[in-house]
């Protein structure tokens, strides 16, 4: 049994939660989860099953597409509803939408961000929040992000909502306290969506009721952009063994097929072709 969920994340749940509960309702060991969401976000978690585990490098990479609520005027611990008020601060009584909109779009492009103390990042072989959890201050390096596009949504009752498209890496919890900012208030994350990541949409996530083995995708379905390279008998068995193949072909990852059937994935460096994931062996 391989292949790929979209689950829709249910709110309340981490993301090792529905790990879980996939291996118990497909009865598989193997599984495992791209793009951890936080409990309280809900949306698009890719679940890999079987030989779709060996791909995750590949799904992490993408960018994402969020839905976010940021409430202005409080900030919390977590910069998220999980943590104590820790701030107030009056938003400004002539705070407009025009404004609000001129703001976020200045947020787009690459930047600079640093990332919560409340994260899974580690420091010295320890996660960031297990520091925060000790009262233990630790400092954080900035790391480069790209904000593709942001968009506003709604602005009501000192409540933004919006949607940015972003890289991997992007705290949307740090955004959100960094527009608040701007704002000339505090702020922090209320509610997250992730609307999308790679090709998978919140249209096309099932629900964690609804899984079965006849909703997983087939793993080649993620790398449809790619171009393929056939391999003949004896030439699949020097890519498999680790042999690396002459082709004069561009610097790229390719699909690599035998006789129609799906092998994997390889990738070409200066005209050669070496193994990179194997799916199948033929």
């Amino acid at each position: 049994m391989d292949g790929i969920l979209i689950i829709n994340k249910p709110k309340g749940y981490t993301s090792h939660d529905v790990v879980n509960v996939i291996r118990k309702k497909l009865n598989i060991k193997k599984v495992g989860h791209t793009g951890t969401l936080d409990p309280n976000a809900t949306g698009v978690l890719p679940i890999l099953v079987g030989q779709a585990t060996k791909v995750s490098k590949y799904l992490i990479e993408h960018d994402k597409t969020y839905v976010a609520k940021l409430k202005l005027g409080e900030k919390t611990s977590t910069g998220d509803v999980e943590g104590e008020i820790i701030e107030k601060k009056d938003v400004p009584t002539d705070l407009h939408e025009e404004y609000v909109l001129e703001v976020l779009k200045n947020f787009t492009g690459k930047q600079k961000q640093i990332p919560p103390v409340y994260s899974a990042i580690k420091v010295n072989g320890k996660k960031a929040y297990e520091y925060a959890r000790e009262n233990k201050e630790i400092k954080l390096e900035p790391r480069e992000i790209e904000i593709e596009q942001i968009q506003l949504i709604e602005f009501k009752d000192e409540e933004i909502t919006f949607e940015v498209e972003c890289s991997k890496g992007t705290y949307i919890r740090t955004l959100c306290e960094d527009i608040a900012i701007k704002l000339g208030t505090v702020g922090f994350m209320k509610e997250l969506e992730r609307k999308k990541i790679n090709i998978f949409t919140i249209e096309n996530a099932i629900n964690l009721e609804d899984i079965s083995e006849k909703e997983l995708i087939n793993i080649e379905k993620v790398f449809e952009d790619r171009e393929k390279i056939f391999l003949n008998k004896r030439k699949l068995e020097l890519f498999l063994n680790g042999v690396k193949l002459q082709f004069n072909l561009k610097d790229d990852l390719y699909r690599i097929y035998s006789e129609n059937y799906f092998i994997g994935l390889g990738i070409i460096k200066d005209g050669y072709l070496k193994r990179d994931v194997i799916i199948e062996k033929k």
